[in-house]
Formats: structure tokens, sequence, C-alpha cells
């Protein structure tokens, strides 16, 4: 089930699912240790006449975030019962605590008693072998721990009463037939049993008297810790402050973070405007505060392959700091390229991809090839474009003069690599594509390590470094004339180079593929080339889906999620990043105000094709529209937010070119008035 309404602040991370259940709780790590390992955290509502789960099919649901800020807003109503819920989550901005604020309004005309239910279903370090969970008498919360991982449940009513659950549940789960602990809050009557070991969960009551017509307010809060004395700080800096004080400032923060954004949104419609903010707060839940920027945090991808996207891929971290460095959140970017200098391999490269706290992450990619010969698990984009996107960080950001050890650390041994790691040609040396599927020479990896070396040039030019400005600058044009006369075929590119070892040459592959859009955007060949023309059109017209949904696939035939075989029809299914990558084109060729149509349809065809919070998946279903695989997609977010930063930039240009000429016309008007009087 997709996730949806991610809240976080950097070290903590909470996912909900379709039906706003706790799935997902990664501390202390964004994407590290997943407290609640995709077990379902009920939470659930007794009254005398029935009792129900926050996923009952009669209660009716409107997810989304309060205005633009990390706070979600959830209107919940079960008309035969008479009740409506309003749910408020939000993590802390400043300490490790989730707060939940929920509102019970009672819709019938007597007075009622209403039961509130909180569980956490968790397994602590990311299994569920010896966990403890007790009541503690003096905080008056549960208290869960293992080694140095601790949380509490804890909660209050909203009259100003001392916090206290109003009764509990404690016991073991996933053993002996036994469900858990919120199986016994269904009779709206809880065990009180005060400790648990082993595979276990806890569950707490709030009641509330709710008058006839009226609300109630009540509030639940969850804080995160490495041992007691943090938890029992943070337990009484929450009850000190309230978790009021909490979620409105937490809302505040947020408000205020957006607004560090350079571009001019009043130049879009508030649907396009109210869409990119969203997407840099979702960027931002899946960005460790450590430097880390994770491809996804949705554990419900694990019952396909037992691993997760929960990692650091160095290439969708660099083009996502591209776009967050173009919006101005320079210090947030620079965390993430000090991570890539700790994690660059004394070879100069970076491996497949990283674990948040640095380690290096799990892999496919074999150290040696078919013959047993040692080969590089690389994909060398990954390297290349965190160099690329290193020297706009510091373009945009001003701090060229702040460089130096970025370019002696990172820099030098990375651009030295890639111009070792070529042959005879000048083309790069085969590794990994970008999908991660074929092992060769792939267009999308040379044009990137094209645009590195002339990031690394540049550097080296600013430093005064003039010889290895040199070097990198004949290494790159070297690549490009090899493209030419190797990638080239049918008046287009071609997506990649095979070394066939019987003829001892590479043979072309002419698949059609989305990423051959790196060709222009990464600088190899201008916008206008015929050939990156040619490209382009054979993306648009057999890459299209051609169903109702719409959008581009990433390849001909392309395997991955695949729902049906008719490939003229659905050569693959949609993915947000390969049609957003068309709108970049569209844009970047646009000759005026209405050439950027297309590419405005594009950018409504995303929204359209999000879930109805603004998540967006990493593809949708190419015959109902539903999401696919991981959600949110950290990538999918950030490519729409440079197209639409591409967008505004365009349109832009093209209204003050439009004034210009409106005041040489009326320059002229007034000109020939004067010589008439």
């Amino acid at each position: 089930m997709a996730r949806d309404l991610p809240i976080g602040n950097g070290n903590v991370l909470v996912n909900f699912d379709a039906h706003y259940n706790l799935r997902d709780i990664y501390f202390p790590y964004v994407g590290q240790e997943n407290q609640a390992l995709d077990h379902l955290s009920h939470f659930g509502v007794w009254t005398a006449e029935d009792f129900f789960w926050i996923d009952h099919p009669e209660l009716s649901k409107k997810a989304s975030y309060l205005n633009d800020s990390m706070v979600t807003n959830v209107e919940c109503t079960y008309n035969r019962l008479g009740l409506a819920l309003l749910i408020r989550d939000g993590v802390d901005v400043q300490e490790n605590v989730l707060v939940r604020k929920v509102v019970v309004e009672n819709r019938w005309d007597r007075d009622r008693k209403v039961k509130l239910y909180f569980h956490l279903d968790l397994h602590l370090y990311g299994n569920g072998v010896g966990d403890t969970v007790y009541y503690d008498p003096e905080l008056k919360s549960l208290v869960f721990y293992k080694g140095h991982r601790y949380m509490s449940l804890s909660c209050k009513s909203g009259e100003g009463v001392e916090s206290a659950p109003t009764s509990f549940a404690i016991g073991q789960k996933e053993l002996n037939r036994l469900e858990g602990t919120w199986r016994d809050a269904e009779d709206g009557q809880l065990g009180r049993n005060p400790i648990a070991q082993g595979s276990v969960d806890g569950t707490i009551e709030l009641e509330l008297n709710v008058p006839a017509n009226s609300k109630k307010e009540a509030w639940f809060w969850v804080c995160f810790a490495r041992d007691m004395k943090e938890i029992q700080k943070l337990e009484r800096s929450v009850r000190a402050s309230s978790p009021h004080l909490l979620l409105q400032r937490t809302y505040n923060y947020w408000h205020q973070w957006l607004e560090q954004d350079r571009h001019e949104l009043s130049i879009l419609d508030e649907e396009l405007a109210s869409f990119y903010r969203r997407s840099l707060l979702i960027i931002r839940t899946n960005t460790d505060n450590r430097g880390a920027i994770m491809a996804a945090n949705d554990s419900d991808i694990m019952k396909f392959a037992r691993d997760t996207y929960s990692y650091m891929w160095p290439r969708d971290g660099a083009l996502i700091s591209h776009a967050l460095d173009r919006s101005g959140y320079y210090a947030l970017t620079r965390k993430f390229f000090n991570f890539c200098k700790r994690g660059l391999a004394a070879e100069g490269y970076l491996l497949h991809k990283y674990n948040p706290d640095g380690s290096v992450g799990s892999s496919w990619h074999p150290w040696i090839n078919a013959r047993g010969e040692k080969q590089l698990p690389i994909q060398e984009d990954e390297t290349a474009l965190v160099l690329y996107a290193l020297w706009h960080h510091h373009r945009l950001a001003g701090t060229l003069k702040e460089a130096q050890d970025d370019y002696e650390k990172f820099v030098i041994p990375a651009a030295d690599f890639m111009t070792r790691y070529t042959d005879a040609s000048g083309l790069p040396l085969p590794s990994h594509d970008l999908w991660e599927e074929r092992y060769g020479v792939h267009l999308f990896t040379v044009a990137s390590v094209y645009g590195g070396l002339l990031a690394a040039a540049a550097f080296a030019e600013y430093f005064q470094d003039k010889l290895r400005g040199m070097h990198y600058r004949d290494k790159a044009e070297r690549m490009k004339a090899a493209v030419e006369g190797q990638m080239t075929a049918e008046g287009r590119f071609v997506r990649s180079l095979y070394w066939n070892e019987e003829k001892r040459i590479y043979e072309q592959d002419l698949t059609l593929d989305a990423s051959m859009y790196a060709v222009f955007d990464f600088g190899l060949f201008p916008v206008d080339d015929p050939r990156v023309e040619a490209t382009m059109k054979a993306i648009r017209e057999r890459l299209w889906v051609k169903t109702e949904v719409g959008g581009i696939s990433r390849y001909t035939n392309d395997y991955y999620h695949q729902m049906t075989k008719d490939i003229e029809k659905v050569p693959g299914n949609p993915w947000f990043i390969c049609t957003l990558w068309y709108a970049e084109y569209v844009i970047a060729v646009a000759k005026s105000e209405q050439d950027l149509e297309e590419a405005e349809g594009l950018l409504r065809w995303t929204v359209e094709h999000a879930l109805p919070s603004g998540v967006l998946a990493e593809q949708v279903h190419p015959f109902t529209g539903d999401p696919l695989s991981v959600s949110p997609l950290t990538w999918s977010h950030a490519s729409f937010v440079k197209v639409v930063q591409e967008y505004v930039s365009k349109l832009k240009w093209f209204r003050h070119q439009q004034r210009d000429r409106e005041d040489e016309s009326d320059a002229k008007l007034l000109k020939q008035g004067s010589v008439k009087r």
C-alpha cells in the first residue's frame, strides 16, 4: 500500500498508509532503522454504540497537509455514529517528538463518552526480538526500549489536566496466535498488564466526555531517544511547554522554511505553485540532518525484494541537491556534499549506494565480470553528477572562495578518476547504467561524465590550476568527439554500447530510453542539434503510454512492474521523472509563450496523477493511474521542482521580451506623435 503524508524533522520520519495508519517510523536516521518495520500501528475510537479503527470502511476521510506545512490535516466523518474527527500530526522541529492532536465532535443531541486508543506495534532496531514495554508510573507513559533505542507514548485531554492515560494494555504479539493489544481495545476495556518483553506492543486509552453537539480536544505524543534520561527530559519538555506549542511552532517553521525559495511563483496558478511548495517539503522529509538524501522510505517494497529504497544513491542525491540549490537551500545541500566527500573511495569514485549513517549500502553490482576479471561495481554517472552539482552549488551559493577543501578532497580525485577511466577513443569505460540493469557505455553516463569534467575544469580554472583545467577540458572534448563517432545512428543518438568480446568491437543498442534526454541537459550537445531533436521526438512518439493515463515510460519493453505485453500501446509504465524530462526539453526549445503550453500540460499531468496529498510515486499503473513501486520517490518531486523552475524562468523571459517590444512600440508611437505636432 502506497505511503502517504510523510512528516519529519531530519532525525525522525513518519509515514502513513492510504488509510492513515502509522506504518513507518524511522529514527535516529531518516531511512535507517525503521522502528515499525511496516507493521501497522492502530488508532481507534470506542463509543457505547460501536467501536471502529481509523481504516474502517464506513469512516470517510479527507487527508491532506495543513496549508503549506509539514503538519497533516485529516478530516474524518462517521455518519452512523454521529462522530467527526479532526486529526493533525507533526514531528516537532526542535525535539524528536511526534505530536498528534485529535478533535472529537459529537453531532448527536446528547452527551457521550468517547474513548480514543493509540496503539504502537514496534520492532526496535528493525526487528522484534528482545523488545520491552512497560508502564512508567512517574511519566504516566508507556516506555518501549531495547539497547539504545527508547520511545515513550503519552496522552492528555485538552482541558489542562495532568497528562495520563485512562487505561493501558501491554502484551505480546506475533506468537501463540496473539495479534496484539489492539484487539484488547475493541471492547473498551484494556487489561493493564504492567510489562512485557520479546515481541511486544502497547496501547493507551484516553477517555473523553463530549457534550451534545460539542467538541473535545485530545493530545497524544511519542518521544524518541537513545536512553531513559533523554526520554525523561523530552517528556518534561513536552508537558512544560504543551504539545500544542510544539505543533504550532512546527507549523510556523515550515511556512518560514518555504519562504527561502528564490522563485517568483506568483507567475504560476495556485495549483502548480502549491504543488511546487509541497514537493519541496516532501523532499525535506526524506533528507537526513547529516546529509543523506534518501531515494524513498516506503517499506512496502520489502514484500517484493526483501530490501528497500532507503538508501542514498549519489545520482538521485546530486540531482535532488541541484534542484534544492536552485531554490536557495544551500545549507541543506552543503551537508549532502560533505556526506559524498566522506564516502569517496581512495580511487576517486562513489559506490552504488550508501546508508544514512555513511556506511556502504547493499548492492547487486558484482566486482568481477563473466570471465572472472575485476570490474568496478559502480554507476559512473553517480560520481560525475555529484561533481557537476557541486560546481553549481558553489556558483549559486556564491561560495567558490570557500571551495578549496572540496576541490582538493573531491573534485581532483573524482575528475582524475574519470579521466583515467576511459578507453582509447576517449569514451568512459563500461559501468552500470542509471537503471542498474545493464553494464556498458551509456549515453546518460557519458553525458554526465562530460558535464562533470567541465565542472572540474571550471573549478581548476577558478583556483588557477591551469594544467588540470586544460586536461579536464581536453578529455571532455575527446569524449564528445567519440560520441559523435560511435553513439549515433539513424539520425539520432543511441542508448548504449556493449562490448562484443568475440568481435572485439562495441555494438550499438538502439532501444529508445527516456534517459537519453541527458545528451542536452548536461551540455554534451546543444538542444537545437538535429540529432537531439530527433532523439527527443522519438522518445515522445514511441515511449508515450497510449492509454487514458498517458505519460512517458522509461524505455521500450520496460519489464519492471510490467502490466501488459502490449508494448506498442504501453512500452512501459509511465514514470514521473521520464515525463518531466521531456517537459524540460519542451521548455528548452520553446521560442514563444505558446510553445510552453505542452510543458505546462505535462506539469499538470504530474499533479493529476499524484495522490490527493500531493505525494508522487516512482511510476503509475498504465491503465488505472494508481501509484506503483515506492511513494513518495524523492527524485520525482525534485524533477517537478526543477521543471517548474525552468518553466518560470522561461515564461518570465518571454513576458519581459513582450514588455520590451511593447515599450519600444509605444516609444515609436510617441515619437511619431511629437513629429506630427
